[in-house]
């Protein structure tokens, strides 16, 4: 008798040919799995018409999205640090699945609304735990690597609104959400099964036996957290109301649903060169000074909406959004890896996601709000500027905290 002796995997190796690959198919199911953070800004007008309700009201549902995107987030980072990022992104498959088909028939808003929260729940697993593993993919190109994990996201942003507002205004959202539900389950499955085969090797080793950290802060990792929960929070109300109304802006100016898809696409299409670009830059500056810089460019294009509103202004603006604000998210990604264990990274990047997706929701819903009670959204576009405000304080602080130590990093 004889026995075949079968050879171990090759250990994995950081910033490898097989890392590259991983992070190309990590962008692609998020790009796929993303849809549910952009198809109910394109289905806002119609879901608002159909149930007869008011703007805020209809907003609800973006803002259930994000709820559920935030809670999901800490949910699928601790189970990507404990059992590995394949049954983290498992669990998004069947959340996206059923949440799209559960919305499409929805009898009442209220029963479309809770559906989005699971929609919301299943889109978790794409972003924060994405962006935190692929931090352990690499080492020299980490920042790069963790925007491009977090691009698929954007990515997903630049294709389907206008694929969502095509199949609404063909079929109806009800069946546009179940078709939409069915189609990126099965898409979402087969790469899954791909990157689940290109895991032969496991980055846990990466994780436990990682360099030692690149900043250091006067402070807990506990405290650094929640200062960077707030910092999200800020950013995303101020973040929100470009990206969340958008679409009802433009057909309230008289230009069409159409029109406002097409630049939230261009918005979020720009967002992807952000991201890429500030991961250079955080691999040149540090996630600190590029959070620093995001914030400030950010606040600077929010003040450009309020300065003008003709077709092609907007046009222009929107592209310049995506391109200041996109690298905002992925900074924080960054800084958890430069400051607080590798063990922790998808556990603490989810809950800093949470708290960006708290900011999101609630500046949907704000925004709503203060149209409802204005008529128009100048008042909402200065509620923005007041958020981005605060987390350009919040980075600063930090930047002076840590100034003696960037210098070194």
């Amino acid at each position: 008798m004889t026995t075949t002796l079968h050879p171990a995997p090759a250990p994995f190796v950081p910033d490898s040919p097989q890392a590259w690959v991983r992070l190309g198919l990590a962008v692609l199911i998020g790009a796929i799995g993303s849809v549910g953070m952009w198809s109910v800004v394109v289905a806002l007008p119609a879901v608002q018409s159909d149930f007869a309700t008011t703007r805020a009201a209809a907003s609800l549902a973006f803002t259930a999205v994000m709820l559920g995107f935030g809670i999901g987030g800490v949910i699928t980072g601790r189970l990507c640090d404990r059992y590995g990022l394949v049954v983290a992104l498992g669990s998004s498959c069947i959340g996206t699945t059923f949440g799209y088909i559960w919305a499409g028939l929805s009898p009442t808003l209220w029963s479309f609304v809770a559906a989005h929260f699971l929609i919301g729940t299943g889109a978790s697993a794409t972003f924060g735990p994405l962006m935190a593993e692929a931090s352990h993919w690499f080492e020299r190109r980490r920042g790069i690597a963790v925007t491009v994990a977090a691009s698929g996201n954007y990515l997903g942003g630049a294709l389907w609104p206008p694929v969502v507002h095509a199949a609404i205004a063909g079929i109806g959202w009800p069946s546009a959400h179940i078709a939409i539900g069915v189609s990126s389950g099965i898409a979402m499955l087969v790469v899954l099964m791909v990157l689940r085969a290109r895991m032969n090797g496991t980055a846990r080793q990466v994780r436990n036996d990682a360099a030692p950290l690149r900043v250091q802060l006067p402070m807990s990792a506990n405290t650094l957290t929640v200062l960077l929960c707030i910092a999200g929070v800020a950013c995303c109300v101020a973040m929100a109301m470009p990206q969340v109304h958008i679409v009802a802006y433009c057909g309230d100016l008289g230009y069409g649903a159409a029109r406002g898809a097409e630049m939230l696409s261009l918005m979020l299409g720009f967002g992807i060169v952000s991201r890429i670009g500030s991961g250079y830059l955080a691999d040149k500056i540090g996630g600190l000074r590029t959070l620093l810089v995001s914030s400030l460019a950010q606040g600077v294009a929010l003040a450009l909406f309020l300065m003008f509103d003709g077709l092609t202004s907007l046009y222009i603006i929107s592209a310049l959004f995506g391109l200041f604000q996109g690298g905002i998210v992925p900074s924080y990604a960054i800084i958890v890896r430069e400051s607080m264990p590798a063990r922790e990274a998808a556990t603490r990047v989810g809950i800093v996601v949470s708290a960006t997706v708290v900011g999101m929701s609630l500046g949907g819903w704000l925004s709503g709000v203060i149209f409802d009670a204005t008529g128009s959204y100048t008042a909402a576009f200065v509620n923005g500027l007041g958020w981005n405000l605060l987390n350009l304080v919040i980075a600063l602080g930090l930047l002076w905290r840590a100034r003696s130590r960037l210098a070194l990093a």
